[in-house]
Order: structure tokens, then C-alpha cells, then sequence
């Protein structure tokens, strides 16, 4: 068998070892998909000296539309850096690369498959999941067990890698590893471009442009932070001067002051849209936003529960709901409205603002938004949505088709509430102040 010398970057040499799950997270730059593609043609290599067979791996993107988009041409590349070929073992084919021991690798989209297809990669040794942070809960859960071959006499076992560049906190790879108790047996390592020895001159022009040109981007493209807003969300370059100002960190309530909570009204089916609520105090002319919560499918107990264990009690809170307040819940057959008064809350209902009333929200938040403060620690997934919510296009057409409806728009909507309740009484105040002028035909509005 051929002898390798290959060269690791110090950042992924804990992957090197066995683990049943290898991760590698961060920005553009650092190397990920390199590493992976060069540790399968490494695998490849070996692996009929160890196990008796050829390597069988899979690699996988959550949807396909051709080789173009897949891993092919990085371990294309990998065999000739390495110097291997059909002397070696290997050969190259349209669809796939053949490895030594009769061994083969193969590039397929999740979106694909089904829970029966899926059963024709069981007795895979490797599945290699790249952009992975666009693969979703399903084709995870078909995955994960599908990938289960082992030689216990030998103590080899098969290994799922997953390379990702953060995208949300709720997005299923960072939520099984990047968050809480990794799964049994996974090794994860973090990357970025100042962790790679070989980040080329080239990149790193393009890395100083984007922290000159498009600094609200740069966390996320090339430290490999989650994304906080996204080009061409309502609130993307409101959001990016609220950081730069220091209006996103550490606000505390005032004792003294009324809580506003101000609601999105979900439901209580398994497939009812979220229920938001974001709590804030207006102070002089400044908006103190203190917290956000967030649920789906949840009844309105649970909503109260929350509300509680932080403190927003009817003494200290009031509570707004939007036009549909008043509306009775298809599963308890009451309103919100009268719900949330039986509980003791004092509560208004925002009439409705008819067509139009979402791009008068979002007005309202983007002439406000200076006078915002944020509490990061208690509003990070409040400030995720909005940072997200965009408008919805018709790309043919270049036309603008108004908010999509999304994960991101019940928080939005909620937020937006809280910017047209803080306006109305100011615009009401103004006209009031406004003194009327005699004319010639007697006084004047």
C-alpha cells in the first residue's frame, strides 16, 4: 500500500482519529472541505488493509441538481495533489470515483431519497455531508441510522462527517453538534481562515473587502458566527448600526416602569404558526427591549408560565395582542383577549390596520429603531428573526411580492406592534398640539 505524507492543519488534527461522528464548523476559508475530501482519499487508501473490503462513501448534500454541486471535483483534486490513480486503486467515472478493493464513492442529494430508498447506503462506510447546515431534521433522522456498518472483530466502525458554515441556532447540525450533549463517540472541531496555514493571498483581499463593504455579513461569512441579518432583510442596516452604537448588549428593566408585552398570536395544532412575544419599556424616548419568547403549537397556559417565571405579572405588565385578539381559539373556543384578562392582565387590542398594515409596521420599526436598546442576552433569537425577515420576490420579474411569510415573520410582526403602539400616541399628541388658523372662511383645521 502507498505511504501518504500529508500536511493537517493543527485545527482539524482531532478528526484524524476514529469517531463514529466527525464535525468541522466555521468560515469561509478555513479549509473544511479540503480536509474532508483529502481524509476520504486518505480512508480510501487504507481502508482495504484494515477492514478487507473497499472504501464505500457517500457524500451528500441536502439537495443536488448536479455533480457541479457536489464534493467530486475537491477529491478529484485530492488524488492528483496526492498522486494517486488507477495504479493506485482508484478511477474516475462520470458518476462516481472507484477506490481500491472495489470500493466507491458516490455523491447523492438527501431530498432524494425516501426512508425505502434510503436503504441502499447501509452497508456504507462514510457519509461526508457538506453545507451541511442546510440539511434538514428529516433527512438527519433518515441518515443517522442508515450509516451503521461495523467490524467488531476488528473494532471498526463506520463515521459520519459533517462540514457547515453557521447558519441559526435552530438549524438540526448545529443543534446535534454545537449545542448541549454532543451524541456518543463525535469528535467537533471549530475553523476559520486565520486557523488555516494555507489561506491564499486572493481570499484574503476578498476577506478585507467584505469586512470594508459588507460588515454586517462578515461574522457570519468568514468567523463563522450565525447569521444575524440577511442581505436585503427590512432591518439588516438598522440592526448592523445598532451594534455598531452599542445599543445591542446589556439593558436592565425599570423597577418603576410599566412592562409592554406585545403579542403575534399562534395557535395550539401541531402545525399552527408561532406565538411571540416581545417585552420592552418605553422610557422618555428611548425603547428598552428587556426579552423575547417563542413558541409553537404551545396553549396559552404555557404562554402564561413563562410570562411568570420572569416576572411579568399583571401588576407590572400590560399586555397588547393584535387584531385578532378578540378571536376565539378554534381548539378552546375562547379569545385571547378574554383568556388573558381572566388571568389578571390588562389588555388592548390593536385594531386592525388593514391593507398594507405589515409595511406600516415596518416603517414604524425602521423610523424607531434609533431609539432602540436591546438586552442581547434575553432577545438573541427575537434579534435572529428580524435580522432575517425579507421581502418576498418574484426573481423572473425582479418585483417585489411584500414579507415572506416565513420562520422569521411572527416575531416580526410582534416587534412591529411594539413600533405602532410607541407611534400612536405620539401622533395623536401632535395633532392635538397643532394650532388652528383663521381664514377667510371662519377657523381652520
Amino acid at each position: 500500500m502507498k505511504t501518504l505524507e500529508i500536511e493537517t492543519a493543527r485545527a482539524f488534527v482531532p478528526l484524524l482519529d476514529p469517531a463514529r461522528y466527525k464535525g468541522a464548523k466555521g468560515g469561509r476559508g478555513s479549509g473544511k472541505s479540503q480536509f474532508f475530501a483529502g481524509l476520504g482519499a486518505e480512508d480510501a487508501l487504507r481502508f482495504p488493509g484494515e477492514s478487507g473490503e473497499g472504501l464505500r462513501m457517500v457524500c451528500i448534500r441536502e439537495v443536488q441538481k448536479s455533480l457541479k454541486h457536489s464534493a467530486k471535483s475537491l477529491i478529484e483534486a485530492k488524488l492528483n495533489e496526492y498522486g494517486l490513480g488507477e495504479k493506485d486503486g482508484f478511477k474516475i467515472y462520470n458518476e462516481v470515483i472507484k477506490t481500491p478493493g472495489d470500493g466507491l464513492i458516490i455523491f447523492q442529494g438527501m431530498q432524494d431519497h425516501t426512508a425505502d430508498s434510503i436503504k441502499s447506503l447501509e452497508g456504507f462506510h462514510r457519509a461526508w455531508v457538506e453545507e451541511s447546515q442546510s440539511l434538514s431534521a428529516v433527512s438527519l433522522q433518515l441518515l443517522r441510522p442508515t450509516i451503521r456498518w461495523e467490524d467488531a472483530k476488528r473494532g471498526l466502525t463506520s463515521e459520519l462527517w459533517f462540514s457547515w458554515n453557521p447558519r441559526r441556532r435552530a438549524d438540526p447540525v448545529d443543534m446535534m453538534l454545537s449545542q448541549g450533549s454532543l451524541p456518543t463517540g463525535a469528535k467537533v472541531v471549530t475553523a476559520n481562515w486565520s486557523d488555516n496555514p494555507w489561506f491564499p493571498a486572493a481570499l484574503e483581499q476578498e476577506r478585507l473587502d467584505c469586512l470594508r463593504n459588507d460588515p454586517d455579513q462578515y461574522d457570519h461569512i468568514w468567523e463563522g458566527g450565525y447569521v444575524s441579518v440577511i442581505t436585503g432583510a427590512y432591518y439588516a442596516k438598522a440592526l448592523t448600526e445598532a451594534r455598531q452604537q452599542g445599543r445591542i448588549g446589556r439593558v436592565a428593566a425599570d423597577p418603576l416602569m410599566t412592562l409592554r408585552v406585545f403579542c403575534d398570536i399562534g395557535g395550539t395544532g401541531a402545525k399552527a404558526d408561532a406565538f411571540t412575544m416581545w417585552v420592552a419599556q418605553f422610557i422618555g424616548k428611548e425603547i428598552r427591549v428587556l426579552d423575547y419568547y417563542e413558541a409553537v403549537g404551545q396553549p396559552l397556559a404555557t404562554h402564561l408560565e413563562w410570562m411568570r417565571s420572569k416576572g411579568y405579572t399583571p401588576e407590572r405588565a400590560q399586555i397588547w395582542l393584535p387584531h385578532d385578539g378578540d378571536t376565539q381559539d378554534k381548539v378552546y373556543d375562547v379569545s385571547y383577549r378574554s383568556a388573558l384578562e381572566a388571568a389578571g392582565y390588562s389588555v388592548e387590542v390593536v385594531p386592525n390596520q388593514g391593507k398594507g398594515a405589515a409595511k406600516a409596521r415596518i416603517e414604524s420599526a425602521r423610523r424607531l429603531f434609533p431609539a432602540m436598546w436591546f438586552n442581547e442576552s434575553t432577545t438573541d433569537s427575537g434579534l435572529a428573526a428580524i435580522g432575517w425577515y425579507h421581502e418576498k420576490r418574484d426573481e423572473a420579474r425582479n418585483v417585489g411580492l411584500g414579507p415572506d411569510h416565513d420562520w422569521s415573520s411572527h416575531g416580526a410582526d410582534s416587534f412591529g406592534l411594539m413600533c405602532v403602539v410607541y407611534e400612536e400616541p405620539q401622533i395623536v399628541k401632535q395633532k392635538a398640539e397643532t394650532p388652528r388658523r383663521y381664514g377667510a372662511n371662519g377657523w381652520m383645521a
